[in-house]
């Protein structure tokens, strides 16, 4: 997602809150990671360069690659590795998430480059009228947006689905382009899901890095009505947020969140239109190049949806 494309600006940094290490959210149990981060975690000062811990040197399932203090060099081209089939919505009949049903939305579509007249149709959201879709950002390189949130989401349906979920896509390369914001959400409502994950990059300034979660605001208006899901939301962001700081090492925002790693919007059709709990995840800043290094980087990608699979799970359980 880029704040450059029909997206609310992105935020002044604001001076970080005191000098607690963003390493706190690995020393603690999993039921606090994500409480901590939007509590306590502190973010680079005025002056300060941004802060990026080291990615872990250890790893929790056989299926994350191994790495060292630092990822390997992504490759120049940005290309997405093989991954598993559409998923069929099935998980299986054991483990500790069987049952529950998991909406993974890829951040828009390869195909919105070549349909920017359908794209640019504006929907309803509640709040106002909005663009269908947008294109995304991309690196400086090449590497889209939508090719990175296609990667995340099918390594992450391949997690949840070993603990027994049902996972579904809103889209996976079976569409033209899209869909709308307001059918992305309508497909998790008819689904019944139990959590949403919305997977973005973002496309701000060169310098703005980390990651941050998106949480939907009390919204009331027109079709919109959040009432019933920003408190499981709030509760689904911040396991999020916890797990993806001690899966990839990378520190929450430091233009968006105040350095929480939370930020609260009531301009998204996906969450204003969403009755069932939902976030976005922002991963990085594509435009910035430490940040597109990381989100270029297979084995980074494989963090990522790791520390997001962990988040959706520790919600789910619980």
């Amino acid at each position: 997602m880029s704040y450059d494309e029909n997206e609310s600006p992105a935020r002044p940094r604001r001076v970080g809150r005191g000098n607690l290490t963003i390493a706190l959210a690995a020393l603690v149990p999993t039921a606090l990671a994500g409480w901590l981060v939007w509590r306590t975690m502190s973010g680079p000062g005025e002056n300060e360069p941004p802060k990026v811990l080291p990615l872990p040197s250890r790893h929790t399932t056989a299926d994350r690659p191994g790495t060292a203090s630092e990822p390997p060099p992504p490759s120049p081209s940005g290309t997405v590795s093989p991954s598993a089939p559409p998923s069929k919505g099935n998980g299986s009949e054991a483990g500790p998430l069987a049952g529950k049903i998991v909406m993974v939305d890829p951040g828009h579509n390869p195909g919105n480059f070549r349909h920017t007249s359908e794209i640019n149709k504006l929907v309803d959201i509640g709040t106002n009228r909005k663009e269908c879709d947008t294109t995304g950002t991309a690196t400086k390189d090449g590497y889209t947006e939508a090719e990175f949130t296609r990667d995340v989401s099918q390594r992450l349906r391949t997690l949840l689905e070993k603990q027994g979920a049902t996972v579904q896509f809103t889209h996976d390369n079976d569409r033209a382009f899209g869909p709308c914001v307001d059918e992305r959400a309508r497909i998790g409502n008819k689904a019944g899901a139990d959590a949403v994950i919305s997977i973005h990059a973002d496309g701000s300034s060169v310098g703005n890095r980390g990651f941050h979660v998106i949480l939907p605001a009390l919204v009331k208006a027109g079709a919109a009505d959040t009432s019933k899901i920003v408190g499981p939301s709030r509760e689904l962001g911040e396991r999020i947020a916890g797990r993806f700081v001690r899966a990839t090492g990378s520190a929450p925002s430091n233009y968006v969140g105040d350095s929480t790693g939370l930020d609260v919007r009531k301009d998204l059709g996906g969450l204003n239109l969403s009755t069932v709990p939902k976030v976005f995840i922002e991963c990085g800043n594509m435009r910035d190049p430490q940040d597109a290094a990381l989100l270029k980087n297979s084995a980074w990608r494989q963090q990522a949806a790791q520390g997001m699979a962990d988040g959706i799970a520790g919600y789910l359980r619980d």
